[in-house]
């Protein structure tokens, strides 16, 4: 949001900024509550769920590094957003926040273009979900963090790639709908089969990110999804 301002911009909006930090398990909004902030994730990870009346729970997305939360307009929290790890956010006073974008209309182009981002990524998981196989499944959420990580530290996508998983085994399972004794069944299967290296069982390295897209049952186009 910041890179799109200029130096006046960005001395408002340093008069409404002020970080937030929460511990991984703390919940940062509950859904319906009232919202008097939007914030941008700088570190760590968050995950959106929603809870059915009889207690069930979705995990419906992922908030990483760069991303949105909250809506300029909307006074409530549409979902329960939870610290999957420690995580950092910079917050605007929302008020203020509303009122600048009326001012500033690269701002909330800005803001579309993640919003729409976003409705790309929903899209995806839909797909993700609904029609594709376990093994598919996880492929296909290391290849997203894969070119997230890409996009964040500025880099291409490369044929061989590195990153920290953010996300435990079970943290896996609840968003892809599958049980923990899978999960680690299809991560031992995907080092056995070197499409990925795994140190400890965070630390990965995809030696030829292309054959982890196929894997995923995706085209080998080098983009980002984000």
């Amino acid at each position: 949001m910041c890179a799109r301002c200029d130096s006046d911009e960005l001395v408002e909006l340093e008069k409404i900024k002020y970080y937030r930090s929460f511990e991984a398990g703390q919940t940062v909004i509950w859904a319906g509550d009232q919202m008097d902030f939007v914030a941008s994730v700088v570190s760590g990870i968050a995950t959106l769920t929603q809870t059915l009346e009889d207690g069930r729970t979705q995990m419906v997305g992922l908030l990483l590094p760069s991303d949105f939360v909250g809506r300029p307009g909307r006074s409530r929290a549409a979902y329960n957003v939870t610290a999957t790890t420690d995580i950092l956010m910079c917050c605007f006073r929302k008020k203020p926040f509303e009122e600048m974008m009326d001012r500033t209309p690269h701002i909330a182009q800005r803001l579309l273009q993640m919003t729409l981002d976003e409705l790309d990524a929903a899209r995806e998981w839909m797909l993700l979900l609904g029609r594709k196989t376990a093994r598919e499944k996880i492929a296909s959420l290391l290849s997203i963090v894969a070119r997230r990580d890409a996009s964040i530290k500025m880099s291409t996508a490369a044929a061989r790639m590195t990153f920290d998983l953010p996300l435990t085994r079970e943290a896996m399972a609840d968003y892809l709908g599958l049980t923990l004794e899978t999960v680690s069944r299809q991560m031992s299967a995907l080092k056995r089969d070197g499409v990925i290296e795994l140190q400890g069982k965070r630390h990965v390295t995809v030696p030829d990110m292309d054959r982890l897209l196929l894997e995923a049952g995706d085209d080998c186009d080098g983009g980002f999804l984000v």
